[in-house]
This record gives structure tokens, sequence and C-alpha cells, in this order.
């Protein structure tokens, strides 16, 4: 650097400074420009020795970059100052500006401290403005933004020492000093600022690679899973409609790709389904329905639905799996059929008939009037219950809402007397066959069935749609029957035994049974025990009343 003697700074001098700058700004990493920052101390600032002290993130200061004495080098590099007495030095001396020197005469204090040294000692200084070996010059480098740097967040202090001319820097050198010191901080800043964008690029660049991969591996996991896959708009007015479906579904529902992109699942479901679909929760829901296919049949599936972001803040599908369940769902069906059906004839078997009729029987009687009712009350201090216009009571006292169960219930009601007085009840006509005893000994128990099965053929085919045909059990069958008078029931039970008797051939042999029916009435206080065991009485009533010629078989 240029002596204060001479009355300008030579050319040279300002274009090695500015070397020294571009240097330091067109460094690669934050290493190459911290040690770029030092060694522009010693290439042009003119001194020997410089020190570049980083703060760290818990706001200690390391020694990041040294140059000009590699002795000093290796002994100080790496090495930790605390804020605290940094803090302190910076505090002391004289303030040249930004910079603050510490003279020989008053470092001793710090000698303590454990800010890393590289001083040595040396003779008393020989005139005024000479450098003395401890002496102490530091440049405070604060992050840019603010008007000389002074009040920015503080990123570094620049050491220096040693000045080839062996004197204090004067106005110029000062200056000099502290217009680097600036620049240094703002090359830090921006070397730091680099650092981060490239760690958060490399980072970045991970993440995308991590999303590329996942979204590849949600790809395959969604073309080739084994079950149907779709994704589905939620919300709006698109709502439900698919945007995607894999190959599984596609195959399982025999549509194409491009055809399924036209429906929602509320297009394919089963109408008897609609309400199931539309009861499953759209997050996180499942539901097992029926959905159509291209041939219009319909396969059981389990549709289960869960929601997915396609961003942070982007908009939410639904991802449904479709699972087949035809194979399990049949097979439920068939043990369903066969808990409530025969086994040999495929009619509804005992318990199914009573459940059936137990259904349309409330435990109300319809014979109870309300003055019965009103009395037996009265006598137990109970208020009177109120009556519908069909005689159905509607019980406010404690202990009284299983009757009020049947709020809502069409009274089952029963004809009166021997004369068809024109009341359409429900008939529960009780078949016995006549005979069939002698077709199981004299041609076996096989031919017994086919005798059954025929006979059960018949009373299907000869009732009306909607009544119940049931086998209880050997040779016994009951018909419910709903909406006719006496009259009615027993022309039925006329043109049952007709279909019945009429020959029956077994292996080439013709073979006849009879029939025998009582005609039972089901109505409300009675249970379905009762009113089997009333038509089952009048059957047999009727089976003692008819010749016995005409109750054989042959």
């Amino acid at each position: 650097m240029e002596t204060e003697s001479e009355p300008y700074v030579r050319l040279a001098t300002l274009r090695q400074l500015h070397t020294v700058m571009a240097d330091m700004n067109t460094a690669r990493s934050l290493a190459d420009t911290l040690q770029t920052v030092a060694d522009g101390v010693v290439n042009g600032l003119g001194y020997e020795l410089a020190c570049v002290n980083l703060v760290r993130p818990d706001g200690d200061l390391v020694v990041a970059a040294f140059a000009g004495n590699s002795a000093a080098e290796a002994l100080i590099t790496g090495r930790v100052g605390s804020r605290t007495s940094w803090e302190r030095r910076l505090g002391m001396g004289e303030s040249w500006g930004d910079l603050r020197f510490i003279p020989h005469t008053e470092g001793w204090v710090l000698d303590e401290d454990d800010v890393p040294q590289w001083y040595t000692d040396g003779p008393a200084p020989r005139f005024e403005d000479e450098w003395h070996p401890s002496d102490r010059l530091f440049a405070p480098m604060y992050t840019p933004g603010v008007s000389g740097g002074s009040c920015g967040e503080l990123i570094g202090v620049l050491s220096v020492d040693r000045p080839r001319n062996g004197r204090r820097p004067g106005a110029w050198g000062k200056e000099a000093l502290q217009m680097y010191a600036f620049q240094a901080a703002i090359a830090i800043s921006n070397a730091r600022l680099r650092a981060n964008m490239q760690r958060a690029l490399v980072r970045l660049e991970r993440e995308q690679q991590a999303l590329r991969a996942s979204e590849e591996s949600f790809r395959q996991a969604f073309e080739y899973a084994p079950s149907g896959m779709a994704i589905a708009e939620m919300g709006g007015d698109q709502h439900g409609r698919i945007l995607r479906s894999n190959d599984a579904l596609c195959r399982l529902l025999g549509r194409p790709a491009s055809a399924m992109r036209r429906y929602s699942f509320s297009d394919l479901v089963h109408p008897e389904d609609i309400g199931t679909l539309l009861r499953t929760s759209a997050e996180g829901g499942r539901a097992e329905l029926r959905l159509g296919r291209r041939d219009g049949t319909y396969v059981w599936v389990s549709l289960r639905n869960s929601v997915v972001a396609d961003a942070a803040d982007g908009p939410r599908f639904l991802l449904s799996h479709v699972e087949d369940i035809e194979d399990r769902k049949r097979r439920e069906l068939q043990l369903a059929h066969r808990a409530a059906h025969d086994a040999l004839t495929g009619l509804p078997n005992s318990a199914e008939l009573r459940t059936r009729l137990s259904a349309r029987l409330c435990q109300r009687p319809q014979s109870a009037f309300p003055g019965e009712i009103e009395s037996i009350d009265a006598a137990y201090g109970h208020p009177a219950p109120a009556y519908d216009a069909n005689g159905h009571g509607f019980d406010f006292r404690p202990g009284a809402d299983l009757l009020d169960a049947y709020d809502h219930h069409v009274h089952t009601i029963a004809p009166e007397g021997e004369r068809d007085d024109g009341t359409k009840g429900l008939a529960v006509l009780f078949c016995d066959l006549d005979g069939f005893k002698s077709i199981n000994d004299r041609f076996g128990h096989n031919a017994g069935d086919a005798v059954l099965i025929e006979v059960a053929r018949r009373l299907g085919r000869a009732v009306r749609d909607g009544d119940t045909v049931a086998r209880l059990g050997g040779d016994e069958f009951v018909v419910l029957a709903d909406g006719l008078g006496k009259a009615d029931a027993a022309d039925l039970a006329v043109r049952l035994r007709n279909e019945i008797i009429q020959p029956i051939r077994v292996d080439g042999r013709a073979m006849r049974v009879g029939a025998s029916f009582g005609i039972g009435w089901a109505h409300c206080g009675m249970t379905a025990d009762e009113v089997l065991k009333s038509a089952d009485e009048r059957m047999y009533i009727e089976k003692r009343s008819r010749p016995k010629q005409h109750r054989r078989a042959g």
C-alpha cells in the first residue's frame, strides 16, 4: 500500500485492489471466498498476515481462513473464540470508523481470553506511527443492506497484522481496509446464499427424485394391482366421476378405460344398492354392493374409498379400491338360502315360514275393543290408551314400547263366523298328504322324495305371486295366502287338492297321493305357532271327516 506521504495513490495500487475484490466475488464456494478474502488482504492491502474469523450458528467465531504465514495458519485455523471475548475486543481501543485498533499498550489485558493469537512481542516503537508486533487491528464484517454496514448483523471479523511499510495505516489505508471489509461481507453473504441455494437445490432434486420414484411406485401399484383401482373427482359438479381406472377394474366390469371415464360409481351401481353407496362416507368409506358389467350383469364388490391430495394445498381425489367378492357373496347367499329353505324341495322351511308369518302379526289383539282395554286399565289405575281408526293402540304408559313398535303396522284381521262376511284376511292352509307312507313302504324313499318334490312344484305353480308355500317337514306343507275371504280360501284348498291328486310318474310308475287341508286364519294377538296349530287342528278335523277310501294313494 502506498505511504501516506504521497499526495496520490498510484493507479497500479487501485488496479491491484480491484483485482482482489473481483477475485473475492467470483470464488466458487464459501471456503474459496473466505480464503480469497484473507489472500486479498495480503496481496492487495499491503499486510503480511490476515485472518478471517467467521461467526458460527452458535454465535462464537471460528478461524475460517488465514494468509501470510503457513506456521501460524496451521496453529490457529479451525480454533474458536467465544462471542463474549470478541465483543469485549470490539468494544475496546480506538475506533477508526468501523475499524477497531487496540495498541500494544492496552492489549496485555486480552492475553488471557480465548481468542486465537498469532502475534509476537518486540521492541518499543522508535517513532510515533510505527507498528508494534502486539498491535491489533480488527475490521468487523456486517451483513449488507444497512448504510456503512455498521448496523447490520455481525457475520465475521477480519484481523490484519504487520503492514509491509511498518507503519500504522493512515487515512487511505483505514478507508481501504474498511471498504474491503464491507465488500468481503457482501462476498461472504453471497457465498453463503449460493451455498444455501445449492444445498436447497440438491435437497429439492432429491425430494423430486423421491417423489418421482414414489409416483412411479404408485403408478405401478395402481396399474398392476390384482384388484380394481380407480381415481375419481371429489367435490364439485363432477363429484365421483372416474378419472382413471386400472386394468383389473376394466376387466372386472368388461369396460375399456376410455369408456370408464364417462361414468361415476353411482352410474354403475345396482339400483337397489344406490342407498348403500350414498350412505357410505366419501372419506374412508366402505360398502359391499353390486356394479354393472358391460353385458348387463352385476358383480358383487367391496368398495373402499380413501382421500388423496395432489399436492399440499392442491385438489383432493377419491382413491377407490374395488375387490371382487362375487364368490364369497354367492356362498353367503347360498348359506342364507339353505338356512331358510328345505333341502329337498327348495321351499321355505319351518323357520322361514314362522319368520314370514310373525312379520305380519303384532301383539295387540285385533278383537280387543277399546272398551275392554279401558276397563282393564282402569282396574289397575292406568290411563286408557288412545286408538286409531283401525283399533290400533297408542299406549303412553311405561313398558308400552313393545306395543308401540307397531304404530305403522297394517292390522291383520280374520273373517268371523261360519258365513263369508266379505272380510279379507291372511289364510293359512295346512296340508297333509294322504297315503304317502304307503309309497315310501312299497317303492322306497327315493320314490317318496320324488313325490314330495313334484307336490312342492305343483303347489308353487297353483298359488299367486306373493303367496308362500313352505314345507314343515315330512309330508306336511303350509300355504300363506293374504287377502282372501272364507270362500276364496275354500276354493284355493280345492284347487290345490286337485293339483296334488293327479298321477305322479316316478321311474315309469304312476303314483297317486291325496291331500287333507285345514284352513286357519291369522290375526294380531296370536303367535305364529298358535296360527299353525289352529290350521293343523282344522286339517285333522277335515281328514277324519272324509271317507277312508278318498284318502288312499296308489
